[in-house]
């Protein structure tokens, strides 16, 4: 049960109208959906050496209304699989996903007598793409359960992921998951994939990346692109977490979260910033600007 309280100073310290508390709850928790929905920034790399996932954590919803949530979950449901998935959108709406993913892996281990056994979890799949599709139809059962009372009140309940893994015997991959739980793949020609607000940070996921990139090269972008997205848009911040998952390991070997205080981030925000600027006033000059006889 949700309790909302709404506090009025009316000067007279009449009660207030029902009707204006009613519109006053609805207006709260309006904004509260609209909050938890703003966007995030995740990135994930496809490479040949294996996978990076990165994520930003913040929950914003102005100057007024900032939090972190983690949005690099996890999932080791057997010795033979890895998984690692990043939520963008809404944060109800990604969180209930989270829970029923892992509520379904208990029951396929714990069966409750009163009730039936998933049919699929993380844990039965036999391809990633498999994962992929669960995870879609997890999403979109949840948006279908909830989205008319919150478009009802004006708020979003959709929610992106990026799925990340691999299965002993099989390649690692990388795949998007829209919010109408239809996938896409990472490619060879497209070894990368965003959810939530990518823009900022696309350019230098084009220019640099690509499948011979090294692991540790790939944390390095992976963290401009954050920065840069920050630097850009209030709604992305620290702490930003990465995941480095070599082909084969089916384990992450490094997991690394940079604060906003962390030294390792300043340095590299520094040495990017400066390295702009540089290539910027090393462009060519136009003609217009040679001294004269500079030609002769």
């Amino acid at each position: 049960m949700l309790c909302v309280a709404v506090v009025r100073s009316d000067s007279d310290h009449r009660l207030s109208n029902p009707a204006d508390m009613a519109g006053d709850a609805t207006s709260i928790l309006c904004s509260i959906h609209r909050r938890h929905a703003r966007m995030t920034y995740c990135v994930g790399l496809c490479l040949d050496q294996g996978l990076v996932m990165a994520s930003d954590s913040r929950t914003n919803a102005g100057v007024d209304y900032i939090s972190s949530y983690s949005k690099l979950h996890l999932f080791l449901p057997a010795p033979d699989r890895m998984f690692i998935l990043l939520a963008a959108g809404n944060l109800a709406t990604t969180q209930e996903v989270l829970n029923r993913i892992r509520r379904d892996l208990d029951q396929a281990v714990h069966p409750n007598p009163s009730q039936p056994p998933p049919a699929v979890t993380l844990a039965s799949v036999d391809y990633l793409f498999e994962a992929a599709n669960y995870v879609g139809q997890v999403n979109l059962a949840v948006q279908n359960e909830h989205g008319p009372a919150l478009r009802a009140v004006g708020a979003s309940v959709e929610a992106s992921f990026i799925l990340g893994g691999q299965i002993a015997g099989q390649p690692h991959g990388l795949f998007l998951i829209y919010p109408q739980g239809n996938t896409i793949a990472a490619t060879p020609e497209t070894p990368y994939l965003q959810i939530g607000e990518s823009k900022y940070g696309k350019p230098i996921l084009d220019h640099i990346v690509h499948p011979g990139l090294s692991l540790n090269d790939g944390v390095r972008v992976c963290l401009v692109s954050l920065v840069g997205t920050l630097r850009s848009n209030l709604s992305v911040g620290p702490p930003f977490e990465v995941a480095i998952c070599p082909s084969g390991a089916l384990a992450p070997l490094q997991r690394l979260r940079l604060e906003e205080s962390s030294p390792e981030l300043a340095a590299m925000t520094r040495t990017w910033n400066d390295g702009l600027r540089h290539a910027f006033y090393a462009l060519p000059q136009f003609p217009w600007e040679q001294p004269a006889g500079a030609d002769g």
